[in-house]
């Protein structure tokens, strides 16, 4: 029995939906994804005062970094930018980043922005400061950014999961027409072209928006010279290209098989090419996410590789099942689905044993599961894959049925009835000479024309059909939370970041909270603006620093400033800040604020006798 046109349309078009909704759902949750590499320390340290100019600025990050043109901007503190050599890994390996300083720099304090991509394809960026001889009045203050680019990181997620859809389909399909052989194999084969298509332009995309990805740039930028150029030479720009070049020969083997499988078992040679083909496949994605940075990174890789081909091959096929069963122009025979059963045990055998090594490779701790976001997500992607095994099992328990239903009848030869007095025939049936086997009929098919039409086998290819729909649909979902979780900073990466006192998913915070306040006390030249650094801007003791600006940008000596912090939401304050004059700046060695929030700065500027003015400037403290 063969569902209607319209019941497959119907299905499709469910599925064509769930793909929309996870897609819309990518693109609105792709804010800057935490990075899989944390700052784990610096030398000189953020904050350090140091009684002589270093030579050099050395970064140690949690993993293996890599380094763009630009990934140190060194300011002095006037904020003019400090000339530095190119950005290098440090004699400890690539888990380093460093810079030289060409000469001796001047007294003062000195912010450093940096970027840097990690090893698992994701930017990262962030700033610290130190000071040498004292600390500055002054320092610049340098907008470092978010990691990625909103739009840039919305489609590059898309794209990701296009890829991983696209190539699940492809391994998957092309799997079931070769092990599970289907007698009519055409409807497959627009959904195997529609995949390859999809692999290769979503490859193809990626590529050309992997530079902007990396430098935090808008997409208006992918397509210059120099950008793609960038994408070629680095790690995860080869990794695509090579995906190119591996689809290319995927087409031609597809070509063979097309023609050879029918129905026929593919020769061995075949198969083989067909295996490594999706082994390479497999390795272009390893090679440039989670696996290849870490502990354990060989294993790691294997692992990764093992887990997406078994991903492919259990919902893959499991695509290919549902469009054959709905679209097949004959019956399906009960031998194709136990073969995809059989194929389908193995490949959630494989995906739960690598699943489970790399949730304790990527958690680090039991705690990291409700700590962390990377642990949150996981445990929402188990609960998914705990409902695709259970509609997985009840799919099992259908086809089990099915091969029940259609087996055929075997008569016993010692109650085959002869009338009374025949002679007995030439050759009876013996173990060695057993009686003809009629064919197995194929699903919702009577074996003969006299025979009933199986109505109970029909009612159980529907509920196979339904149970398929239900695991492809969870599946689909299932690949959009693994997206996502890939763009997510690792809880072991987290507690090493945590240890070394770098806040995992701040590392684009500057180290002290700035606020500029302008001022106007409406006479001439009596207009300016006062920058207050707190200094860490966290809850507890903060020193504080604040410098008067005049008309001309330069800086202004006043004869009497004062500050004050309120937290009206928790009714706190306002506290006085106590600044005193310390020689063309006014400062405060220590100001608790007890609670994090949005405080208010009350600042008073008296700029002669008579003259002053009272301004309030909104600033958050961490916690």
């Amino acid at each position: 029995m063969t569902p209607t046109g319209n019941h497959g349309n119907r299905t499709l078009r469910a599925l064509a939906l769930l793909g929309t909704l996870l897609a819309a759902l990518l693109l609105g949750s792709a804010t800057p994804a935490a990075a899989h590499a944390a700052l784990r320390g610096s030398d000189p340290a953020d904050g350090a005062v140091l009684k002589s100019s270093p030579r050099s600025i050395t970064l140690t990050f949690t993993e293996s970094v890599g380094l763009l043109d630009d990934s140190f901007r060194v300011y002095d503190p006037t904020n003019h930018r400090v000339t530095t050599g190119e950005a290098e890994h440090g004699p400890a390996g690539s888990d380093t980043a460093r810079i030289t300083f060409p000469k001796k720099l001047r007294t003062g304090t000195f912010t450093v922005a940096w970027r840097i991509v990690s090893a698992d394809s994701h930017p990262i960026s962030g700033a610290l400061t130190f000071s040498v001889g004292k600390p500055s009045a002054t320092r610049a203050t340098v907008a470092i950014g978010a990691d990625e680019n909103p739009v840039t990181g919305s489609l590059y997620n898309i794209g990701r999961y296009v890829a991983y859809t696209a190539v699940a389909l492809l391994i998957g399909a092309v799997a079931f027409m070769a092990v599970c052989r289907p007698p009519d194999p055409a409807p497959l084969r627009r959904p195997v072209r529609a995949a390859w298509w999809a692999l290769l332009a979503s490859t193809l995309f990626l590529f050309v928006l992997r530079s902007p990805y990396e430098e935090g740039t808008s997409p208006a930028t992918a397509f210059d010279l120099s950008a793609l150029a960038k994408s070629a030479t680095g790690r995860p720009g080869l990794a695509l290209l090579t995906r190119v070049a591996l689809l290319a020969l995927t087409a031609a083997l597809y070509l063979v098989l097309r023609k050879r499988v029918n129905g026929a078992r593919p020769s061995r040679p075949l198969l083989a090419t067909a295996a490594v083909l999706s082994l390479a496949l497999a390795l272009t994605w390893a090679a440039a996410e989670h696996a290849s940075a870490g502990i354990q990174v060989p294993l790691a890789m294997t692992s990764s590789v093992l887990h997406l081909l078994s991903m492919a091959l259990w919902l893959g096929g499991l695509t290919a099942l549902l469009i054959t069963l709905q679209r097949s122009a004959t019956p399906l025979p009960a031998a194709v689905v136990a073969r995809f059963s059989r194929v389908a045990f193995a490949a959630v055998t494989v995906l739960v044993g690598t699943g489970v090594y790399q949730s304790w490779r990527g958690l680090g701790s039991w705690q990291a599961l409700t700590d962390t976001s990377y642990g949150r997500l996981l445990l929402l992607k188990l609960a998914a894959v705990t409902l695709l095994l259970a509609a997985a099992s009840r799919s099992r328990r259908w086809t089990a049925k099915l091969a029940t239903a259609t087996a055929p009848a075997v008569p016993t030869p010692d109650r085959v009835p002869l009338p009374v007095g025949a002679p007995a025939p030439a050759n009876p049936p013996t173990a060695e000479n057993p009686p003809p086997v009629a064919e197995p009929s194929p699903l919702g098919k009577p074996s003969s024309p006299d025979e009933p039409p199986a109505t109970s086998t029909g009612r159980h290819q529907a509920a196979l059909r339904r149970s398929i729909l239900t695991e492809v649909a969870v599946g689909v979902a299932v690949l959009g939370i693994t997206t996502i979780l890939t763009g997510t900073l690792p809880g072991r990466a987290a507690a090493e970041a945590a240890e070394s006192g770098t806040a995992p998913g701040t590392t684009g915070i500057p180290a002290a909270a700035v606020a500029v306040v302008p001022f106007d006390v409406g006479t001439p030249n009596g207009h300016g603006k006062v920058q207050i650094t707190l200094d860490p801007g966290r809850v507890g003791a903060n020193s504080v620093q604040a410098v008067a600006f005049g008309p001309d940008g330069g800086i202004s000596s006043v004869p009497e400033l004062r500050l004050s912090f309120t937290l009206a939401a928790q009714k706190i304050g306002p506290l006085p800040a106590n600044v005193t004059d310390r020689g063309g700046y006014w400062a405060a060695d220590s100001v608790n604020l007890p609670i994090a929030g949005e405080w208010t700065m009350s600042v008073t500027v008296r700029v002669s006798d008579l003259d002053q003015v009272t301004v309030t400037k909104k600033i958050r403290i961490a916690a």
